[in-house]
């Protein structure tokens, strides 16, 4: 059993503490938070209770800690977790340029420490077969890739929470929906060359916008697109083009609820087939993969130029944003 503490008791921590509970893998003993209001959250739940994460890095009792943090924070967080020697699974993003991902996956091999990342949507069955008929050549050569993540769960955060900050959440909604779009587009499609994204503010975020779109140029030669909206209701799919079939994937809920996935797999001479995905906790499942990664030295289905690649897209597509032109990844510092 690994021990852990989760860092920040927000909407996403305090759904990570509920998730694990009863977990045999992975138990939560210790919550970091800056906001003394949610010491209650912690005692419902039978967590010790800390204000600074130092508490945690000190404490030989901690094996692990989970960062549910603004992102600004992540990249120096992942490296005094690193020092301490604690394994530590970042929220996404890892960090918000690709310089910093590289620091931490860096000091975290260095310190012979596990990294993990909060990319649940890799685990979802529909997903699982998607990657299954792309290694298996179903689809034929990999022509280009869509996704959305749209929803409006963000739409009313009130002004100055760190989720309206540019210093937080550049581009939009990429820090909050994207930038698993982009994970799933890396390791799908394999490395992306070259990003060009456009943001608008419609109806909320003023200062970073609610929509953001992009474009993707992948090493491969294939492209890609995606969009994330931060004030719609709920639409959720990934499409992947290939020569002889393409396949796609809706989800009928967020990540985080309950509710079914549908799968169409088109060929290219006619015939469609079509499945429906129950439900899993994606987001234990990742977690627990962690725990085992850490206990048993189980494979994480995350590669570092995965974790590495993914930031930089996520960097690309901002800078593009910001100054609106196509930004190569390999250029970036």
């Amino acid at each position: 059993m690994i021990n852990a503490a989760v860092a920040g008791l927000g909407w996403w921590g305090q759904h990570v503490v509920r998730r694990l509970a009863g977990s045999e893998h992975l138990r939560i003993v210790k919550a970091v938070e800056t906001n003394p209001a949610r010491a209650a959250f912690a005692a419902e739940h039978g967590l010790a209770f800390a204000a600074d994460l130092t508490e945690v890095l000190g404490d030989p009792g901690i094996d692990a800690v989970i960062l549910c943090t603004p992102h600004a924070l992540h990249a120096s967080q992942v490296l005094a977790c690193a020092a301490a020697k604690k394994h530590v699974l970042c929220e996404k993003p890892l960090a918000l340029t690709r310089a910093d991902a590289e620091r931490s996956v860096t000091a975290c091999n260095a310190a012979g420490v596990t990294l993990g990342i909060g990319h649940e949507r890799r685990y979802e069955p529909a997903i699982v077969e998607v990657r299954r008929l792309l290694r298996e050549g179903v689809l034929g050569t990999i022509m280009h890739a869509e996704a959305n993540f749209n929803h409006d769960k963000l739409a009313n955060v009130p002004a100055g929470d760190w989720r309206t900050s540019p210093k937080d959440a550049p581009a939009a909604g990429m820090t909050a929906m994207g930038i698993h779009l982009s994970d799933l587009f890396v390791e799908l499609l394999g490395p992306a060359r070259e990003a060009f994204a456009v943001t608008t503010s419609r109806v909320a975020y003023p200062e970073t916008g609610d929509v953001v779109s992009a474009l993707i140029r992948f090493e491969s030669g294939a492209t890609g697109y995606l969009n994330a909206i931060l004030v719609t209701p709920h639409y959720l799919c990934l499409t992947v083009f290939g020569s002889e079939a393409w396949v796609e994937v809706r989800n009928d809920t967020h990540p985080d609820t309950p509710g079914p996935s549908h799968l169409t797999l088109q060929h290219r001479d006619g015939r469609r087939e079509t499945r429906t995905y129950q439900w899993v906790d994606t987001v234990r499942a990742n977690l627990e993969t962690f725990a085992k990664a850490i206990a048993y030295g189980d494979p994480y289905p995350f590669t570092d130029a995965q974790k590495i690649g993914n930031i930089g897209v996520l960097e690309a597509i901002w800078r593009s944003a910001a100054s609106n032109a196509p930004v190569r990844i390999d250029r970036l510092g």
